[in-house]
């Protein structure tokens, strides 16, 4: 199904097309592209002045220092191998069979906590986007408390979502930022279907969800323009 003609770009309008189960991934894409400057326009006017300054109090531009960062990742992995007791060369390997569980039976409780929480902070500082998107989802359905996770991740140096796009090497696209909204809602509407979250919340939280993304992509637009350029003038 293609998208309909819509008579003013709004936060509602936006939701409706990202989340629409019979409008395609491709077209969804296209609309982002198509209608950038009235969605940033729409996301703009949905922050308030104090959301506005602890975000940009919040963002402080990483150092460009990728040979350092590879460093970083060899030293995290091998202490992400020693917490669940592999060898590093299996790292990657049990991560892939952990999102295989996430995706077919939706549970990992056979590892214990330390050990789940060691590979969630691995996959948010060194994980694929696809890592990324698997673990958010997971960690929203069995999050007890649903809001509080989801306002964190969305927040910076809480080391989830939006530290994971902050750094030049992970940019997020229009069809990356379509997937994450669209678990968000999915989690959302859960929440919602079992009483756990209001309408009002859902409302309420849907929005804000949709402007921090939005403002977490365009940060990372920004960052990669900074890179590229301190590349091209050394």
């Amino acid at each position: 199904m293609e998208i309909p003609s819509i008579d003013s770009i709004n936060i509602h309008s936006i939701r409706k097309v990202l989340t629409a189960n019979d409008i395609s991934l491709t077209d969804k894409t296209n609309f982002v592209r198509k209608n950038k400057t009235a969605i940033t326009n729409v996301v703009k006017n949905e922050l308030t002045g104090l959301e506005f300054k602890g975000l940009m109090g919040n963002r402080p531009l990483p150092k460009f220092r990728p040979l350092k960062n590879s460093f970083t990742k060899r030293g995290d992995k091998i202490l992400l191998a020693k917490t669940l007791g592999i060898p590093v060369s299996e790292v990657d390997d049990f991560i892939v069979k952990a999102k295989d569980f996430m995706k077919t039976l939706n549970d990992l409780n056979f590892l214990p906590n330390n050990q789940l929480e060691a590979i969630k902070t691995y996959v948010y500082r060194h994980g694929s986007i696809d890592d990324v998107v698997s673990f958010l989802d997971y960690e929203l359905k069995h999050s007890k408390n649903l809001i509080k996770t989801l306002y964190s991740t969305l927040e910076y140096h809480s080391g989830g979502v939006a530290d994971y796009f902050i750094r030049p090497i992970h940019r997020m696209s229009n069809t990356t930022m379509i997937k994450l909204y669209n678990i968000i809602d999915e989690n959302l509407e859960l929440a919602r279907s079992t009483g756990t979250v209001s309408d009002e919340q859902y409302d309420e939280i849907a929005r804000h969800a949709l402007v921090k993304i939005y403002q977490i992509q365009n940060n990372s637009k920004f960052i990669n323009a900074v890179k590229t350029y301190k590349v091209l003038n050394n």
